[in-house]
């Protein structure tokens, strides 16, 4: 038993306290901002906001330039998804949660090209290509990306892109030694397939407001 606990959380051993705690109250936070999104709330972003904050301190820290990035871009998008959100389309009725549009397609693949870009130019202004895991993590910002852009604008097909990019984080958050961070997003994917399946399901009887 002490070499399993030792295999997934002995890279813990040389982290500061403070880093443990605060990685656990991010993760719980992140938990209960993906089940606000899969209720349609807007808990969705002031949960986000917090859990984000935390992680941009983490990552930045310890070096993860892609993963840092990926929870900034969060913390602005999240100040314009609460806008979104709450922003009255008619006298009764908020932002509903509809279908992506061909333009709204188009867009999507810009922000992902460009988010490879950037992330591309900031490993190596800073001589990041040091491991495999740069290339996986310039990818998974990217759909990162886009998912939460597309969350913002309530559209259904962001949690698509939720669970491609938590599929392809569990294993490499793992091998980076952050256990905590790899169980939360295989618990993430999980939550995403179901909250996929009941905004559908509001889309379809037409609740989705």
């Amino acid at each position: 038993m002490s070499q399993i606990f030792d295999f997934l959380f002995g890279q813990y051993a040389d982290y500061e306290t403070l880093d443990i705690v605060l990685e656990i109250i991010a993760a719980i936070f992140t938990l209960l901002s993906v089940w606000f999104s899969k209720k349609n709330s807007i808990w969705v972003y002031p949960t986000g906001m917090i859990c984000t904050a935390i992680f941009v301190y983490l990552l930045l820290k310890w070096g993860l330039l892609g993963d840092m990035m990926i929870n900034a871009y969060y913390f602005g998008m999240s100040i314009y998804g609460w806008y979104v959100w709450t922003r009255k389309v008619d006298e009764d009725h908020f932002t509903p949660i509809s279908m992506t549009t061909r333009k709204e397609h188009i867009i999507s693949v810009v922000i992902g090209l460009s988010a490879l870009v950037f992330v591309a130019f900031i490993y190596e202004s800073f001589d990041k290509w040091t491991n495999w895991t740069a290339y996986v993590d310039t990818i998974t910002t990217a759909i990162f990306f886009v998912g939460m852009w597309l969350m913002a604008k309530r559209k259904i097909e962001n949690w698509i892109y939720w669970i491609i990019g938590n599929i392809i984080t569990v294993p490499l958050y793992f091998y980076k030694g952050l256990t905590f961070s790899s169980i939360l997003y295989a618990v993430l994917t999980i939550i995403a397939i179901f909250g996929y399946k009941e905004w559908k399901k509001n889309l379809n009887s037409g609740l989705a407001i």
